[in-house]
């Protein structure tokens, strides 16, 4: 049996661990949070190096892309550089193709997508692919990342603008310890009142909200208006949340193991055990051919029903 171990800096009150089968292997999947808690994650990382057949990382960057370039964030490349035997993974390979592949599928199989639909990306440089996708579907896009990342009350709205943007502010901004910049840890269970409040008129404003789901559910108002949600990892409280919070649906990129979606980071490890190479020489071609074998297809929750 192959396991692949996520080891995460959010909230353990969110672990989860399934046995499935794919492509006639037996896995076992694991989320095991940290509680924000670094210093932790980088024993558990090192416990678990040449242990398992692969290891995501939770909770936390390695790489964000913008445009052609690519930025590492000095405490992701930490946790990464802790592990030497097994391959580690930070998710932003599946990013860059089942992510993208969702939004086209949603504009195949769906009427959720259109030139006119108004689209928030809470944060796109970590989600590029899905940025792009969104672009090239004609969608009005507003990039998040300076509001929500960085506190700073500007959206933008174009590529290019996100990439010179990116190229201005990132490099400092890697530096910076992630908790500075990314809710982690008990910040994982709970909501910005005072922010919600204050970025509310950006969510109401939006037929589609997308991007990282700790980012959405952090700063979302009381109240939605029937916006449609395309993230990554949810449980069935977080289902619940939304349903509460009058989303109209719910899309997860991610597949569905025993009612629950796992992050991008576990489902890289997954497939990076099943290709049975090295990280450094997987391709997105190779994710995408394993993608299409296994049959990953978005989960769409009807939130009246």
């Amino acid at each position: 049996m192959k396991r692949v171990v996520s080891v995460s800096l959010g909230s353990s009150g969110r672990d989860h661990k399934v046995q499935v089968e794919l492509l006639g292997e037996q896995f076992e999947i694991e989320r095991l949070g940290m509680d924000g808690d670094f210093d932790r994650a980088l024993a558990k990382l090192q416990e678990l190096d040449g242990q398992v057949d692969a290891i995501g990382l939770g909770g936390i960057d390695v790489y964000v892309y913008a445009g052609n370039k690519k930025y590492a964030f000095k405490d992701g490349l930490k946790l990464m550089e802790t592990v030497k035997k097994t391959p580690v993974v930070d998710g932003s390979g599946l990013k860059n193709t089942l992510e993208r592949e969702t939004v086209n599928y949603l504009l195949r199989e769906t009427n959720y997508l259109n030139k006119d639909t108004r689209v928030l990306m809470v944060s796109a440089v970590d989600r590029f692919g899905m940025a792009q996708a969104f672009t090239t579907a004609g969608c009005d896009v507003t990039f998040g990342d300076l509001i929500f990342a960085a506190g700073i009350p500007y959206p933008i709205k174009t590529l290019e603008e996100l990439e010179e943007m990116a190229g201005k502010l990132l490099p400092e901004m890697t530096k910076l310890p992630f908790h500075m910049l990314y809710p982690t840890g008990k910040k994982q269970e709970s909501r910005d009142e005072e922010k919600a409040k204050k970025y509310a008129q950006y969510y109401r404003d939006a037929d589609v909200i997308a991007g990282d789901f700790h980012f959405i559910k952090r700063y979302l108002p009381d109240n939605l208006n029937g916006q449609i949600i395309i993230t990554n990892t949810t449980t069935a409280a977080d289902v619940e949340f939304l349903r509460q919070s009058g989303a109209s649906r719910l899309v997860t990129t991610t597949p569905v193991f025993e009612g629950r979606s796992f992050g991008t980071n576990v489902m890289e490890g997954v497939l990076v055990a099943l290709l049975g190479k090295p990280w450094e020489e997987v391709t997105p071609e190779d994710y995408m051919d394993l993608i299409e074998r296994l049959e990953f297809k978005p989960r769409i929750i009807d939130m009246a029903s």
